[in-house]
């Protein structure tokens, strides 16, 4: 099997192109280990509404003979409701806790000990009346499941993982960080799709004039299609037409994607009306990443904790963190909170409608059942700062866990789901993660 090297050594073109072969049967490493998995962590805040979230009762999200596939079923509630179409593939966990106490406030510890399970180190960030706090302690789990993948031959891709971001204050605090790559170590997502472009392809244009950076690979791209048998041709052809597509929307928007450093609360963010369109944007280029096998770990961070956009494009005028506040009694609030929840719901759909009419690069099925997607929250609802029963929805059949259910974990830590996701992996050496307090029972069984 011929490597990427010397496949363009041979050919005499240049390095530019590699970005293009990572997914390519016939260049692709060796394999013991099986089909691909991935993991995608989404991230929206502030908690939610529970009984608008929470199916009454455990069990399969089972349609009537001859439904529809489309149509909402009795055990999903509302603001799941776009996830219907993917009811056989999705599973709610209730009852899985963040556990994790000591210094700083609930949506500190929210956010910060919400991948990591470990306490935040003491720290002069002050947030309400609670002890100031600093970074956390420990790594996340993407970041542990990227350095399990990374340590194998077969698994190791360019990128150990991507860190997509979709209107994160330009700053650095408790609140705005969930990726941690150790102790003290934050890591910014990136929520410029042009930084993220840059990123994956090596080259960023003057935002007035986006060139594409396939104009110039031209004779190299004909030189190195000629070489490929039939299917690496195709993969390859669909991956530029996907950044091809990508610079197109880059070029149309790159008044509306400028990227000043965003206010301070409060107030409205100077990007807030772009919000969905950022979103789709960084969806894109997220599963295009993917696609080209360019990592099999990633996050998507909608804002921050204590994020407090204006969805606007919802007739919704107040900031989400605002509302979140409101006691459960005011029913307008509780309606607008769950118009939110339900705007981020239809993002991951979104994410999972990509995914499954994307078809697995070298594989079976689509790219979805090799994909699974976590949607979480630092918080289970806003106004109590409670993090009993976190929100966790999981979409696709990435980590082969039994889906089309809703399952219920009573107060157990969620130290023990994130141990979970690692195992899922192979990484089954991994028996304790973040605080040890709160491992003790091991991974919860998901299959």
């Amino acid at each position: 099997m011929i490597s990427r090297r010397e496949l363009l050594r041979r050919l005499g073109v240049g390095a530019a192109v590699s970005p293009f072969l990572a997914n390519l049967p016939s260049l692709a490493r060796a394999s013991a280990a099986g089909p691909k998995q991935r993991l995608v962590i989404v991230f929206s805040p502030d908690g939610t509404v529970r009984e608008n979230f929470w199916s009454p009762a455990p069990g399969p999200f089972a349609l009537p003979a001859g439904a529809d596939p489309a149509t909402p079923v009795a055990g999903l509630r509302p603001i799941l409701a776009p996830l219907a179409p993917f009811q056989d593939r999705l599973m709610t966990i209730k009852g899985v806790a963040n556990k994790i106490r000591g210094d700083g406030d609930g949506h500190m510890r929210g956010i910060g000990c919400l991948l990591t399970g470990v306490e935040l180190f003491p720290g002069n960030i002050q947030g309400g009346s609670d002890t100031p706090a600093g970074w956390s302690s420990g790594p996340s789990i993407d970041q542990e499941i990227a350095r399990f993948l990374q340590s194998r031959p077969d698994t190791t891709t360019r990128f150990g993982t991507l860190e997509f971001g979709v209107l994160v204050p330009d700053r650095a605090d408790t609140w705005t960080r969930m990726v941690y790559a150790g102790p003290n170590r934050p890591v910014a997502p990136i929520d410029d799709p042009y930084q993220m472009f840059a990123r994956l392809y090596g080259r960023l244009n003057d935002r007035e004039s986006v060139q594409s950076v396939l104009d110039e690979l031209h004779e190299d791209f004909a030189r190195l299609s000629a070489a490929l048998p039939a299917e690496d041709r195709r993969i390859l052809e669909e991956h530029a037409g996907l950044v091809r597509d990508f610079e197109r929307e880059l070029a149309g928007h790159h008044e509306a994607f400028a990227h000043p450093v965003p206010e301070l609360e409060p107030g409205i963010l100077e990007q807030n009306d772009q919000m969905p369109k950022l979103s789709r944007m960084q969806i894109d280029l997220l599963v295009a990443a993917l696609a080209a096998d360019f990592t099999r770990v990633a996050t998507l961070q909608y804002t921050n904790s204590v994020g407090q956009p204006h969805m606007k494009w919802l007739g919704i005028e107040e900031g989400q963190h605002d509302l979140s506040h409101e006691p459960n009694s005011n029913g307008e609030a509780q309606e607008k909170l769950t118009k939110i929840n339900t705007w981020y719901a239809g993002e991951v759909a979104h994410l999972a409608t990509r995914l499954a009419a994307t078809p697995e690069p070298g594989g079976d099925g689509s790219m979805l059942d090799h994909t699974t997607i976590l949607w979480t929250n630092e918080l289970g609802e806003g106004n109590s700062h409670t993090r009993e029963d976190i929100p966790w929805v999981l979409i696709g059949g990435g980590l082969g866990f039994a889906s089309g259910r809703a399952l219920e974990f009573p107060s157990v830590p969620h130290n023990r789901l994130l141990l979970t996701l690692a195992h899922a992996f192979g990484h089954t050496g991994l028996d304790r993660f973040g605080n040890p307090d709160f491992c003790g029972d091991g991974p919860l069984s998901l299959s």
